[in-house]
């Protein structure tokens, strides 16, 4: 017959009594919610990016096939500014596509754009495809740490003619870019 003494009776209870302390009550992990527009701002913009409808201040429309979104006539961003930009030398990038129905009905886009109310040369878009506007941005346009970039087309398509929206460019991408 199997004897139990105080002293086996002991062993056999260790490991029973360093085991409580795990079974504290755990306390809850505090979540904290952030905001995004707590978010710090990016360089670029990438349309299909949740985060970039903070920095999109006006004329976009929601983002289509997971990947691009339709502009307005006028459209604006918010970027941050590259550190050390006067030193740099700074470009205004964005990548979008002039559709096809756009050059058919309107013939032609003209697209400018200011990077903080300092105006970029503009570049004028006569056949359908995708493009990249690229223009370097003068020292003086940024000199905080965040610049305001609008972009204008000189026509667009109103709406009704194909869509119940005013419709311009697809944009995919918007950024500053280092030379």
């Amino acid at each position: 017959m199997l004897r139990v003494t105080r002293c086996s009776a002991l062993i056999l209870l260790l490991p029973l009594l360093f085991s409580l302390p795990a079974c504290k009550r755990k306390q809850r992990a505090k979540v904290q919610a952030t905001r995004e527009e707590d978010a710090p701002l990016a360089m670029v913009v990438h349309m299909a990016d949740p985060k970039a409808s903070q920095q999109l201040l006006k004329g976009f429309h929601n983002v289509e096939q997971g990947s691009w979104r339709w502009t307005m006539g006028k459209f604006a961003v918010l970027l941050r500014v590259p550190d050390n930009a006067a030193q740099k030398q700074v470009e205004l990038q964005m990548k979008f596509s002039v559709p096809d129905p756009i050059i058919q009905k309107l013939k032609s886009v003209t697209l400018s754009a200011s990077v903080n109310g300092v105006p970029l040369p503009p570049v004028t878009y006569t056949k359908p495809g995708e493009y990249l506007f690229s223009r370097q941005v003068p020292a003086k346009a940024l000199g905080g740490e965040t610049a305001t970039v609008e972009f204008a087309l000189d026509k667009a398509l109103a709406p009704g003619s194909l869509d119940s929206r005013e419709l311009g460019v697809v944009a995919s991408t918007i950024g500053f870019e280092w030379k």
